[in-house]
């Protein structure tokens, strides 16, 4: 979590961007409304940008090189957890060894790189933020994997514009699209780069239909979850299906993995999850905030480290009541065969 990994960054705009992020919210989240969603949607690039070029190396920290959730079995470690969680989405949409599949939102690509190691697959990540991009090359070079895994900086509402119409045997996202300005403007995307035929896997976050939008307290979470995690908007999840059917796709499975019960058992996972509590939380904002001061981080971490305190206190709280997911599994084909 050095600073030199900031000075790799393409133009000091993207260091702006670590000071300037809570710029594009209400800072008074009580006060939310309609008018403040329309402005980070129509600035999604930004909120977006904005968001993982500060909390990136935090993920990192907190995560791992996969940046989401998963369910546990008893006794299984973190790390095996979230490949399994990977390798379930990979089988649900029939990867193959030598398909030539995309990874929506791919973050530093630890799913695409275990991924590729499961189906033997050639994947391609692409995602939005260029300090992503250049750490996912630097992990995947030191794995040995730049045969079968390449990333590629994008606007994945605008899919086309790298990749070729019916390229990929297969699509997958997890935890990705929900930063995009609307369902529709991705998933649309996703359909034209899909081969006819094809499958698309995603693992969506979205409000669950025990949330009301005519709930004050509901609404506050929602927004929480917003300005935590870099999410132009939250969106129920009775609203996926209709905009996968908008655009083209035959939905052919669905169904919320966090209904299923989890467990954790292992030591190495209580110290991991010990780092998203109250107390680790704290601890882990006063080291960011000494760091800073001192010139190892950045300008905009301490920021950064408080979006992240609101992200897990609302997650926390929406997680707990079932308000929210954030592994509603749908999967679609496009009409037609290869």
């Amino acid at each position: 979590m050095a600073q030199n990994g900031y000075n790799d960054m393409a133009d000091g705009r993207k260091r702006d961007r670590l000071v300037n992020y809570s710029t594009h919210w209400n800072k008074d989240l009580s006060k939310e409304d309609e008018s403040n969603t329309q402005a980070r949607v129509g600035g999604y690039t930004e909120v977006v940008n904005g968001f993982y070029d500060a909390v990136t190396q935090l993920y990192e920290y907190s995560w791992g090189e996969s940046f989401h959730f998963c369910r546990f079995y008893k006794g299984e470690a973190f790390a095996a957890a979230q490949a399994r969680h990977e390798q379930y989405l990979a089988s649900m949409i029939g990867l193959r060894p030598g398909m030539r599949v995309l990874d929506v939102g791919c973050g530093v690509g630890g799913p695409a790189r275990t991924i590729a190691r499961f189906a033997d697959a050639q994947v391609t990540g692409v995602t939005i933020n260029e300090f992503q991009v250049q750490r996912a090359r630097k992990y995947t070079k030191a794995a040995e994997l730049d045969d079968l895994v390449t990333f590629e900086q994008g606007d994945f509402t605008k899919l086309t514009e790298k990749f070729p119409e019916n390229y990929f045997d297969a699509v997958y996202a997890i935890e990705a699209t929900v930063h995009a300005p609307t369902w529709e403007s991705v998933y649309g995307e996703i359909f034209k780069v899909l081969k006819p035929g094809g499958k698309f896997g995603v693992y969506e976050w979205c409000m669950t239909d025990r949330w009301d939008a005519s709930n004050p307290e509901h609404v506050r979470l929602q927004h929480e979850i917003e300005y935590g995690n870099g999410i132009p908007e939250m969106r129920p999840m009775k609203t996926i299906r209709p905009a996968l059917e908008s655009v083209g796709f035959e939905v052919v499975h669905e169904e919320d993995l966090a209904e299923r019960k989890d467990k954790i058992r292992t030591l190495g996972d209580y110290v991991r999850v010990w780092r998203l509590s109250r107390l680790g939380i704290f601890l882990t904002h006063m080291g960011v905030q000494v760091m800073e001061w001192t010139g190892i981080m950045p300008a905009g971490m301490r920021q950064a480290a408080r979006v992240l305190h609101v992200a897990a206190t609302s997650l926390i709280a929406t997680g707990k009541t079932k308000l929210f997911t954030p592994m509603y599994l749908v999967v679609s084909q496009k009409p037609g065969s290869s």
